[in-house]
Protein backbone atom coordinates (compact mmCIF):
# COMPACT_ATOMS: atom_id res chain seq x y z
CA UNK A 1 0.00 0.00 0.00
CA UNK A 2 1.59 3.24 -1.07
CA UNK A 3 1.43 6.43 1.32
CA UNK A 4 -1.72 9.03 0.91
CA UNK A 5 0.49 12.23 1.47
CA UNK A 6 1.51 13.58 -2.11
CA UNK A 7 4.97 13.40 -0.90
CA UNK A 8 6.00 11.33 1.75
CA UNK A 9 9.44 10.61 4.01
CA UNK A 10 11.34 7.97 1.67
CA UNK A 11 12.22 5.44 4.33
CA UNK A 12 14.48 2.77 5.21
CA UNK A 13 14.46 0.71 8.44
CA UNK A 14 17.43 -1.19 9.30
CA UNK A 15 16.35 -3.59 11.62
CA UNK A 16 16.39 -7.28 13.41
CA UNK A 17 13.05 -8.43 14.66
CA UNK A 18 12.64 -8.41 17.40
CA UNK A 19 9.02 -7.63 19.07
CA UNK A 20 10.02 -3.82 19.86
CA UNK A 21 10.86 -3.54 15.93
CA UNK A 22 7.38 -5.06 14.71
CA UNK A 23 5.47 -2.61 16.67
CA UNK A 24 8.36 0.00 14.67
CA UNK A 25 7.79 -1.43 11.31
CA UNK A 26 3.76 -1.56 11.53
CA UNK A 27 3.98 1.56 12.91
CA UNK A 28 5.98 3.05 9.65
CA UNK A 29 3.90 1.14 7.57
CA UNK A 30 0.37 2.69 9.38
CA UNK A 31 1.72 6.14 8.85
CA UNK A 32 0.65 8.10 5.95
CA UNK A 33 3.63 10.62 5.72
CA UNK A 34 5.82 7.75 5.56
CA UNK A 35 6.80 5.72 2.49
CA UNK A 36 8.44 2.45 3.60
CA UNK A 37 10.79 1.33 0.68
CA UNK A 38 12.28 -1.52 2.28
CA UNK A 39 13.98 -2.90 5.12
CA UNK A 40 17.86 -4.07 5.70
CA UNK A 41 18.37 -6.56 7.99
CA UNK A 42 20.63 -7.53 10.53
CA UNK A 43 22.10 -9.30 13.44
CA UNK A 44 20.83 -8.72 16.96
CA UNK A 45 17.71 -9.60 18.85
CA UNK A 46 17.87 -12.33 16.66
CA UNK A 47 20.30 -14.13 14.00
CA UNK A 48 20.37 -12.50 10.69
CA UNK A 49 18.71 -15.44 8.99
CA UNK A 50 15.86 -14.99 11.32
CA UNK A 51 15.87 -11.31 11.47
CA UNK A 52 15.15 -11.47 7.18
CA UNK A 53 12.52 -14.21 7.64
CA UNK A 54 10.38 -12.51 10.40
CA UNK A 55 11.12 -9.27 8.01
CA UNK A 56 9.74 -10.89 5.32
CA UNK A 57 6.68 -12.29 7.67
CA UNK A 58 5.77 -9.06 8.77
CA UNK A 59 5.36 -6.94 5.10
CA UNK A 60 3.35 -10.09 3.90
CA UNK A 61 1.18 -9.84 6.70
CA UNK A 62 1.13 -6.01 6.63
CA UNK A 63 0.69 -5.93 2.87
CA UNK A 64 3.52 -3.58 1.92
CA UNK A 65 5.49 -3.59 -0.98
CA UNK A 66 8.59 -3.23 0.43
CA UNK A 67 11.94 -5.02 0.18
CA UNK A 68 14.21 -7.03 2.17
CA UNK A 69 17.87 -7.10 2.12
CA UNK A 70 19.88 -9.11 4.15
CA UNK A 71 22.94 -7.56 5.76
CA UNK A 72 25.81 -7.88 8.39
CA UNK A 73 25.34 -11.57 10.05
CA UNK A 74 28.29 -10.60 12.88
CA UNK A 75 29.95 -7.78 14.63
CA UNK A 76 32.92 -5.87 13.35
CA UNK A 77 36.24 -7.11 14.30
CA UNK A 78 35.03 -10.69 15.39
CA UNK A 79 33.07 -8.89 18.83
CA UNK A 80 31.26 -11.38 20.43
CA UNK A 81 27.27 -11.87 20.07
CA UNK A 82 24.65 -13.60 21.30
CA UNK A 83 20.94 -12.98 19.93
CA UNK A 84 18.59 -11.74 23.08
CA UNK A 85 16.32 -14.65 23.01
CA UNK A 86 15.88 -13.69 26.64
CA UNK A 87 14.35 -10.42 26.13
CA UNK A 88 12.85 -11.45 23.01
CA UNK A 89 12.17 -15.16 22.38
CA UNK A 90 14.18 -17.85 20.61
CA UNK A 91 12.47 -17.18 16.73
CA UNK A 92 12.32 -13.19 18.20
CA UNK A 93 8.49 -13.00 18.40
CA UNK A 94 7.81 -14.23 22.09
CA UNK A 95 7.00 -17.49 22.19
CA UNK A 96 6.14 -18.03 18.58
CA UNK A 97 8.64 -21.25 17.74
CA UNK A 98 7.79 -21.34 14.06
CA UNK A 99 7.54 -18.37 11.53
CA UNK A 100 6.40 -19.32 8.04
CA UNK A 101 9.63 -18.34 5.53
CA UNK A 102 7.77 -15.74 3.01
CA UNK A 103 9.24 -14.06 -0.44
CA UNK A 104 12.86 -14.45 -0.85
CA UNK A 105 15.43 -11.33 0.05
CA UNK A 106 16.61 -8.71 -2.47
CA UNK A 107 19.68 -9.55 -4.51
CA UNK A 108 21.63 -6.97 -2.97
CA UNK A 109 22.97 -7.44 0.47
CA UNK A 110 21.74 -4.59 3.30
CA UNK A 111 25.13 -2.07 2.63
CA UNK A 112 24.57 -2.41 -1.48
CA UNK A 113 20.89 -1.60 -0.95
CA UNK A 114 21.78 1.63 1.39
CA UNK A 115 24.01 2.83 -0.89
CA UNK A 116 21.57 2.84 -4.47
CA UNK A 117 18.95 3.75 -2.22
CA UNK A 118 20.55 6.80 -1.24
CA UNK A 119 22.05 7.49 -4.59
CA UNK A 120 18.96 7.32 -6.29
CA UNK A 121 16.96 9.97 -4.00
CA UNK A 122 20.03 12.01 -3.00
CA UNK A 123 18.61 14.37 0.32
CA UNK A 124 15.20 12.51 0.29
CA UNK A 125 16.48 9.24 2.24
CA UNK A 126 16.00 8.39 5.65
CA UNK A 127 17.22 5.29 7.51
CA UNK A 128 15.93 4.87 10.84
CA UNK A 129 18.42 2.21 11.88
CA UNK A 130 17.00 0.05 15.04
CA UNK A 131 19.29 -2.63 15.40
CA UNK A 132 23.20 -2.70 15.88
CA UNK A 133 24.67 -0.15 13.99
CA UNK A 134 27.12 -3.20 11.19
CA UNK A 135 24.96 -2.03 8.22
CA UNK A 136 25.16 1.19 7.99
CA UNK A 137 28.76 1.23 9.05
CA UNK A 138 29.60 -1.28 6.08
CA UNK A 139 27.37 0.92 3.81
CA UNK A 140 29.66 4.13 4.62
CA UNK A 141 32.63 1.60 3.90
CA UNK A 142 31.34 0.76 0.58
CA UNK A 143 29.81 4.68 -0.31
CA UNK A 144 31.79 7.32 1.78
CA UNK A 145 29.57 9.64 -0.26
CA UNK A 146 26.43 8.09 1.63
CA UNK A 147 26.59 10.27 4.17
CA UNK A 148 26.39 12.83 2.10
CA UNK A 149 23.48 11.81 0.16
CA UNK A 150 21.14 10.31 2.80
CA UNK A 151 19.21 13.03 4.05
CA UNK A 152 19.38 11.33 8.26
CA UNK A 153 19.71 8.77 9.94
CA UNK A 154 17.83 8.24 12.56
CA UNK A 155 19.13 5.03 15.70
CA UNK A 156 17.22 3.88 17.86
CA UNK A 157 20.36 3.01 20.62
CA UNK A 158 22.53 4.89 23.01
CA UNK A 159 22.29 6.15 26.21
CA UNK A 160 23.98 9.47 26.90
CA UNK A 161 22.48 10.66 30.81
CA UNK A 162 21.32 7.51 31.94
CA UNK A 163 22.25 4.32 32.94
CA UNK A 164 22.45 1.28 30.38
CA UNK A 165 19.81 -1.74 29.85
CA UNK A 166 22.38 -4.71 28.73
CA UNK A 167 25.37 -3.88 31.28
CA UNK A 168 25.39 -0.88 33.83
CA UNK A 169 27.02 1.34 31.19
CA UNK A 170 25.83 0.41 27.75
CA UNK A 171 22.45 -0.08 25.18
CA UNK A 172 22.17 -3.13 23.94
CA UNK A 173 22.14 -1.83 19.99
CA UNK A 174 25.36 -0.01 20.43
CA UNK A 175 27.09 -2.77 22.62
CA UNK A 176 26.61 -5.67 19.99
CA UNK A 177 28.90 -3.60 17.68
CA UNK A 178 30.37 -0.99 19.29
CA UNK A 179 33.26 -0.81 16.87
CA UNK A 180 30.77 -0.49 13.94
CA UNK A 181 28.89 2.47 16.05
CA UNK A 182 31.93 4.13 16.67
CA UNK A 183 32.49 4.74 12.94
CA UNK A 184 29.03 5.99 12.19
CA UNK A 185 29.39 8.75 14.73
CA UNK A 186 32.90 9.88 13.49
CA UNK A 187 31.73 9.50 9.84
CA UNK A 188 29.72 12.92 10.00
CA UNK A 189 26.85 11.70 8.95
CA UNK A 190 23.33 13.37 9.65
CA UNK A 191 22.55 11.79 12.67
CA UNK A 192 19.32 11.60 15.45
CA UNK A 193 20.03 9.22 18.23
CA UNK A 194 16.84 8.14 20.13
CA UNK A 195 18.20 6.03 23.29
CA UNK A 196 17.32 4.84 26.86
CA UNK A 197 17.10 9.12 28.11
CA UNK A 198 13.82 8.78 26.39
CA UNK A 199 12.64 5.72 25.26
CA UNK A 200 12.03 4.64 29.00
CA UNK A 201 9.74 7.25 29.42
CA UNK A 202 7.30 5.56 26.99
CA UNK A 203 5.48 2.48 28.25
CA UNK A 204 2.86 0.14 26.64
CA UNK A 205 1.35 -1.69 28.99
CA UNK A 206 -0.86 -5.08 28.63
CA UNK A 207 -4.20 -3.39 28.34
CA UNK A 208 -2.47 -0.98 25.27
CA UNK A 209 -1.97 -4.38 23.71
CA UNK A 210 -5.14 -6.01 24.48
CA UNK A 211 -7.32 -2.61 22.90
CA UNK A 212 -4.78 -3.11 19.93
CA UNK A 213 -6.26 -6.28 19.23
CA UNK A 214 -9.70 -5.71 20.24
CA UNK A 215 -9.39 -2.76 17.28
CA UNK A 216 -7.10 -4.28 14.94
CA UNK A 217 -7.82 -8.26 14.98
CA UNK A 218 -5.09 -9.19 12.18
CA UNK A 219 -2.05 -7.18 13.08
CA UNK A 220 -3.02 -5.53 17.19
CA UNK A 221 -3.71 -9.45 17.62
CA UNK A 222 -0.04 -10.63 16.21
CA UNK A 223 1.35 -7.82 18.39
CA UNK A 224 -0.55 -8.39 21.50
CA UNK A 225 0.05 -12.00 21.66
CA UNK A 226 4.24 -11.69 20.77
CA UNK A 227 4.01 -8.51 23.51
CA UNK A 228 3.12 -11.43 26.40
CA UNK A 229 6.97 -12.82 26.08
CA UNK A 230 8.25 -9.17 26.24
CA UNK A 231 6.11 -7.86 29.06
CA UNK A 232 6.77 -10.29 31.59
CA UNK A 233 11.16 -9.52 30.30
CA UNK A 234 10.11 -6.51 31.80
CA UNK A 235 8.27 -7.20 34.82
CA UNK A 236 10.66 -9.80 35.84
CA UNK A 237 13.94 -8.14 34.95
CA UNK A 238 13.20 -4.20 35.50
CA UNK A 239 9.76 -5.10 37.58
CA UNK A 240 7.85 -2.66 35.10
CA UNK A 241 4.19 -3.08 34.71
CA UNK A 242 5.12 -1.96 30.67
CA UNK A 243 7.20 -2.10 28.01
CA UNK A 244 8.96 0.66 26.58
CA UNK A 245 9.01 1.86 22.86
CA UNK A 246 12.08 1.98 22.08
CA UNK A 247 12.12 1.52 18.21
CA UNK A 248 8.60 2.90 17.70
CA UNK A 249 10.12 6.10 19.30
CA UNK A 250 13.01 6.16 16.70
CA UNK A 251 10.32 6.25 13.97
CA UNK A 252 8.67 8.66 15.63
CA UNK A 253 11.49 10.86 15.63
CA UNK A 254 11.41 10.60 12.01
CA UNK A 255 7.96 11.73 11.64
CA UNK A 256 7.25 14.20 14.78
CA UNK A 257 10.58 15.37 15.37
CA UNK A 258 9.30 18.60 17.66
CA UNK A 259 8.09 16.06 19.80
CA UNK A 260 11.90 15.47 21.09
CA UNK A 261 14.15 17.51 22.46
CA UNK A 262 17.43 17.52 21.29
CA UNK A 263 21.08 18.09 22.68
CA UNK A 264 24.40 18.51 20.27
CA UNK A 265 27.24 16.80 21.33
CA UNK A 266 30.25 14.91 19.82
CA UNK A 267 29.82 10.93 20.64
CA UNK A 268 32.60 8.30 20.18
CA UNK A 269 31.62 4.87 21.95
CA UNK A 270 34.20 2.53 24.44
CA UNK A 271 35.64 -0.21 22.93
CA UNK A 272 37.25 -2.18 26.10
CA UNK A 273 36.80 -2.87 29.68
CA UNK A 274 33.62 -2.39 31.69
CA UNK A 275 32.36 0.23 29.78
CA UNK A 276 32.21 -0.96 26.59
CA UNK A 277 29.56 0.24 24.31
CA UNK A 278 28.97 3.41 26.62
CA UNK A 279 27.99 6.23 24.05
CA UNK A 280 30.48 8.91 25.71
CA UNK A 281 30.42 12.75 24.43
CA UNK A 282 33.35 13.79 22.75
CA UNK A 283 33.75 17.58 21.71
CA UNK A 284 36.21 16.29 18.69
CA UNK A 285 33.77 14.12 17.02
CA UNK A 286 31.18 15.87 14.56
CA UNK A 287 28.19 16.67 16.38
CA UNK A 288 25.14 14.07 17.21
CA UNK A 289 21.61 15.14 18.19
CA UNK A 290 20.68 13.56 20.83
CA UNK A 291 17.23 13.10 22.01
CA UNK A 292 16.77 14.00 26.03
CA UNK A 293 13.34 15.20 26.03
CA UNK A 294 10.25 13.80 24.42
CA UNK A 295 6.59 13.94 24.63
CA UNK A 296 5.60 10.44 25.82
CA UNK A 297 1.91 11.08 25.44
CA UNK A 298 1.70 12.14 21.81
CA UNK A 299 3.91 10.21 21.18
CA UNK A 300 1.77 7.21 22.85
CA UNK A 301 -1.01 8.29 21.44
CA UNK A 302 -0.11 8.24 17.92
CA UNK A 303 1.37 4.82 18.00
CA UNK A 304 -1.58 3.34 19.78
CA UNK A 305 -4.31 5.29 16.79
CA UNK A 306 -2.54 4.12 14.10
CA UNK A 307 -1.68 0.47 15.22
CA UNK A 308 -5.55 0.37 15.66
CA UNK A 309 -6.38 1.26 12.32
CA UNK A 310 -4.49 -1.04 10.87
CA UNK A 311 -6.40 -4.11 9.01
Amino acid sequence: MRPLFDIAMKMIIDTDPGVDDAIAIALAHALPEIDLIGLTTVFGNTRVDQSSRNARFLLDMLGSDAVVAEGASKPWNDYPFEPSAWVHGSEGFGDIVEVPQIGTNHDQNAAEYLVEMARKHPGDLTVCAIGPLTNIADALKLDPSFAQNLDKLVIMGGNLHCPGNITAHAEANIFHDPAAADAVFASGLNTVMVGLDVTLQTLLVPGDFAALAASSPKIGGFLNRISEFYLGFYKEVANLDGCPMHDAAAVLACSNPDWFGLEHTGLRVSQDGETVGATLADPNRPKVAVAIEIDAVATLTKLKTHLAALH
